[in-house]
């Protein structure tokens, strides 16, 4: 999942659009009763429907929902899952976090729970380079979620791979195949571009000394390689890789974090920050957010007066004129203009009403 794929979600407008939300387990006896419980789900989603249309009407829809179901592994499931369906639409999301469990039929989908994930959660890139078969995957936090749309997974049909290398007198082999990776490579880089462009996240590169060489020589997205994992990983799944990469992924958190805190000290130092929820929002919404810094854990219902400039704290999330979280609101403002948002533990921003943001101007 990522933010092309929550913005396909949220542009989509057809009634009926079913949402299904749910917690689920990794590990038994627990995650034995997912099936069950998705399936229960399901039903309730039926029975709503046919309260207004007939079989005939939702038939489509109830078909690509139970083709869906039908496919999901609950080998594999994390702490949620997010089920999108309607009669020409369908697709199921991982969730890092467990939501309340709830059924949506509405015009829209219910995309709030993905929209927590993307801004809440550590998320990053894999490539696992491979002189074969190159593959994509989307971190979250300890899982991985490979790419097949696309270029990914990217075959590599040129010699030394899917043909033979030339021989002859005069030909250096070698020199031959490096030159045919590098121009693969190239590919990759050019392919991974689409998905940068959509959202911009850390990269892990993984496979053998020569292909992260080879890579790195042509690539663009130097900036945003964070740790490289060596070794050959052309037949190691996804599981397996996540245990192996997401540690490099923790170790550059701690890093970035001390960074970014000594950071705010020297805006602090320079009268170059702003602190407190409606401070943070007003010049969020005027562009000079360079760095938000927030507490995973803070959330903020408030009302927005009619410039859009001014924030004043709400107790009801669930009235009709509050935003239930308006962090999750400043979060995708600073992004939108071009700043960057790094996530601390609780508590760490106390003495700022737990958001502070480092500012351009």
């Amino acid at each position: 999942m990522n933010r092309h794929d929550v913005r396909l979600l949220q542009a989509i407008r057809e009634y009926p659009s079913v949402s299904i939300i749910l917690p689920t387990y990794r590990t038994a006896p627990e995650n034995l009763k997912d099936p069950i419980r998705v399936k229960n789900l399901v039903k309730e989603a039926e029975d709503r429907l046919l309260q207004e249309f007939t079989w005939r009407e939702v038939d489509s829809l109830t078909t690509r929902l139970h083709d869906l179901v039908e496919h999901l592994d609950y080998q594999y499931m994390t702490e949620g899952l997010a089920i999108y369906v309607n009669k020409d639409f369908a697709r199921a999301f991982s969730l890092p976090f467990k939501p309340a469990e709830q059924v949506v039929v509405d015009e829209t989908f219910a995309t709030r729970n993905l929209v927590l994930a993307l801004n809440r959660t550590q998320r990053y890139w894999l490539l696992a380079l491979s002189e074969n078969t190159t593959r994509l995957f989307e971190g979250v936090r300890d899982s991985l979620f490979e790419i097949t749309e696309g270029a990914f997974p990217m075959k590599n049909e040129g010699p030394g791979a899917a043909t033979r290398l030339p021989g002859g007198q005069g030909i250096n082999r070698s020199a031959y195949r490096d030159e045919k990776n590098r121009e693969f490579y190239n590919q990759v880089d050019a392919a991974f571009k689409d998905f940068m462009i959509d959202d911009e996240l850390p990269l892990v590169v993984a496979g053998v000394d020569r292909n992260i060489a080879f890579f790195q020589e042509v690539s663009s997205h130097t900036f945003a390689i964070i740790a490289t994992l060596k070794g050959n990983y052309d037949f190691t799944s996804a599981h397996e890789l996540a245990d192996l990469v997401w540690p490099l992924v923790k170790a550059h958190r701690v890093v970035l974090v001390e960074e970014v805190l000594s950071e705010l000290d020297a805006a602090i130092s320079a009268q170059r920050f702003a602190t407190a929820m409606t401070e943070v929002w007003h010049t969020a919404q005027e562009g000079r957010g360079s760095t938000l810094i927030v507490e995973t854990g803070f959330h903020y219902p408030a009302r927005v007066d009619e410039t859009g400039l001014f924030l004043t704290p709400a107790e009801d999330p669930a009235a009709p004129d509050v935003i239930d979280d308006a962090v999750d609101d400043v979060i995708e403002i600073v992004m939108s203009k071009g700043g960057k948002v790094v996530f601390v533990d609780d508590g760490v921003l106390e003495p700022y009403q737990h958001i502070a943001m480092i500012l351009r101007y």
